[in-house]
């Protein structure tokens, strides 16, 4: 199997670490927008640089991973499509919603294959919560509270380019809550913070954000985000039910301190970032991918599932900034024709 690699950045290279040692994929093809660093992870693992995506394309491969900045996302799944490959894209697929649906309209119409890179769905303490969920272990579920902590802001240049708090990090929140507890969100309220570094307020964006949901079966949940979590990175889940109640992302390197005389300690080594605390479900997705490639699998994520979590950042947008509750309803699932 050759695969091509279109994106050496830092997801990028990670995912072609994984492939290049992947008993099944013979070969890869790495192109990025800086061609001497493409050539240069090339180089270390032993694998083909192309100059461009296009020779991507005309050389021949039989799948193709995308890890670009998200504006390119849209038209090279469409590509992809056209050309009937199976893609893996890291989230979003665009920005909006318009440009998200044109390429999933594509890559339906193609009849091909688009997993989303929403690694949460591989984590091992996502994968026990969705488990206590469906087994009944849990009674009926009451409460959800989701968290994403990021230690550090990103640089100011990639706030324009992200898409927001809501887009770029509760999305995560959003898709993996639909898939652990199998209910669909009906309405949010959501609400921010600009009160931090003035480079939110410069781009419109918010440094903290919170968001209650409602899902279908009455369950509500809540789900806050930050980008100034100076005690380090922290992503947690907690499920609560007339039963039982359990918690994702509590461990030896969670972030948090006890006030209580006979808490645990803190932290000795607390996570720094999303790539340290998710190494093994990034490589857990992108192995996925290899087996969907081959016909072994279903596909794990598909585009409608990655549609779904950013029609919920829509709907938390339109409420943060109309300060009104909004129902999903509102934020439409396919394309409108005049």
């Amino acid at each position: 199997m050759r695969i091509g690699v279109i994106g050496t950045g830092r997801i990028g290279t990670i995912h072609a670490n994984t492939l290049s040692r992947h008993r099944e994929v013979g070969s890869l093809i790495l192109t990025d927008t800086d061609p001497a660093r493409a050539q240069a992870v090339a180089n270390r693992l032993g694998e083909t640089a192309a100059p461009s995506v296009d020779e991507i394309f005309r050389w021949g491969v039989d799948a193709v991973v995308i890890t670009t900045a998200t504006s390119a996302h849209a038209e090279l799944i469409g590509r992809a499509a056209r050309s009937g490959l199976p893609v893996f894209c890291e989230k979003p697929i665009a920005l909006d919603l318009p440009g998200t649906l044109h390429a999933l309209a594509e890559v339906e119409s193609a009849g091909t294959v688009l997993q989303m890179g929403f690694q949460r769905r591989f984590d091992a303490g996502y994968a026990g919560a969705r488990e206590a969920v469906r087994s009944g272990r849990l009674g009926r579920l009451h409460t959800v509270r989701a968290m994403t902590c990021d230690q550090s802001p990103p640089p100011p240049e990639w706030l324009p380019l992200s898409g927001g708090l809501f887009r770029d990090t509760l999305i995560h929140d959003f898709d993996v809550l639909r898939w652990v507890t199998g209910r669909e969100v009906m309405d949010v309220y959501g609400t921010g913070s600009d009160a931090g570094p003035a480079m939110f307020r410069e781009h419109g964006d918010v440094d903290t954000g919170a968001a209650v949901l409602t899902l279908s079966d009455g369950t509500l949940a809540t789900a806050t985000a930050t980008r100034l979590n100076g005690a380090g990175y922290d992503v947690r889940m907690e499920l609560a039910g007339e039963r039982d109640t359990v918690v994702v992302g509590l461990d030896d390197r969670t972030p948090l301190a006890s006030t209580e005389p006979t808490g645990p300690p803190p932290a000795d080594k607390p996570w720094s970032g999303f790539l340290e605390r998710f190494g093994p479900a990034y490589e857990a997705e992108l192995c996925a991918f290899v087996e969907v490639v081959r016909g072994e699998r279903a596909n794990p994520c598909d585009g409608r599932e990655a549609l779904q979590a950013l029609r919920v950042a829509e709907a938390c947008e339109i409420s943060r900034r109309e300060r009104r509750q909004v129902r999903l309803t509102e934020v439409p699932d396919r394309l409108l024709t005049p």
